[in-house]
């Protein structure tokens, strides 16, 4: 497959509309934080000719391939081997302060799920190993192999949201003192038999939320998203937008509430006046989250969880 075929880029239209205002003035800048396959990018560059982008990906091989599909927009695009908090640092080194727009995809890239080796999809046997950037880090099987039982029960509750967290970790520790822990049809067919049968009805796959809690363990993913929204929000010239779509509600509810903060008044209660320091500097563009249409979701499944959330800088920081 070509990386165009791979690669659908979820609810693009809307990502476009929601970030075309900032984008259409002369000379305008967007960073793509998570360029993937560069999708969102080629959209981006397609439909702003006069846009400058800045993509960047944790994972070298993404940036490889999106760098193929971009190439014929020439010097305009701009491809970073970066994770998305290191954000303030990258536009510094490029003499880029302020941006027009940023975009964030949040979550595992297709490439990384349809990549078996990689070890992101429960459904593929595959070997443990879940780091977006596989040049550093420790892997899941490390992970499995070596936190203490208390540890992994923490993660699977606080990043899967797993109510069997206990069971499967008892399991998973039984089994450890075996053997260590290598590929993943192992570590599903574990789950299965650890969760009881009323568990197993309802959510689809079983091992679904561990696989997600291990893969935000290894990658930091909410420490991460943590620092970027905000150090994001804080590159945005006044008229600049930011959109991010997220794909599950430990992602969504962080990025609610940097936005609706950014939106809010820091007034004390009863000032007849507000003064300028204490005005929002962030205007909301959705109501809440936003969901994809079922037209989306028929063209590309993954894009089912996804939500979508808007804001644009109308102030500078006080």
């Amino acid at each position: 497959m070509s990386t165009n075929e791979r690669h659908v880029p979820v609810m693009l239209r809307r990502c476009l509309d929601l970030l075309a205002p900032a984008l259409e003035e002369p000379g305008a800048t967007v960073v793509d934080c998570t360029l993937g396959l560069g999708g969102h990018s080629e959209a981006l560059l397609s439909s702003f000719p006069g846009v400058r982008l800045i993509g960047l990906d944790r994972d070298p091989v993404a940036l490889e391939l999106a760098g193929e599909r971009l190439a014929p927009f020439g010097d305009r695009a701009t491809l970073v081997h970066a994770v998305y908090d290191e954000l303030p640092e990258v536009l510094a080194r490029l003499g880029t302060p302020r941006v027009q727009g940023v975009l964030f995809d949040l979550g595992v890239s297709s490439m990384q799920l349809d990549e078996a080796e990689r070890g992101f999809a429960y459904a593929k046997d595959a070997p443990l190993d879940m780091r977006m950037d596989q040049t550093k880090g420790i892997s899941a099987a490390e992970v499995l192999n070596t936190y203490p039982p208390g540890e992994l029960v923490r993660i699977l509750r606080a990043y899967g949201e797993e109510k069997q967290a206990k069971r499967i970790v008892a399991a998973i520790v039984r089994e450890r003192e075996k053997e260590p822990f290598t590929t993943s049809a192992r570590l599903v067919e574990l789950i299965r038999e650890a969760l009881p049968q009323a568990a197993k009805r309802t959510g689809g796959n079983p091992a679904k939320r561990t696989f997600q809690a291990l893969r935000i363990e290894v990658n930091g993913e909410l420490a991460v998203l943590e620092r970027a929204v905000p150090a994001a929000v804080a590159a945005l010239a006044v008229g600049g937008r930011i959109a991010v779509l997220s794909y599950h509600s430990l992602e969504d509810r962080l990025v609610k509430q940097v936005l609706a903060a950014g939106a809010t008044s820091t007034a004390p209660p009863g000032l007849p006046v507000v003064p300028e320091r204490y005005q929002p500097r962030l205007r909301l563009l959705t109501r809440g989250a936003e969901l994809p249409t079922e037209e989306e979701i028929a063209e590309n499944r993954r894009a089912a969880p996804a939500r979508l959330r808007g804001a644009e800088r109308i102030r500078e920081e006080p």
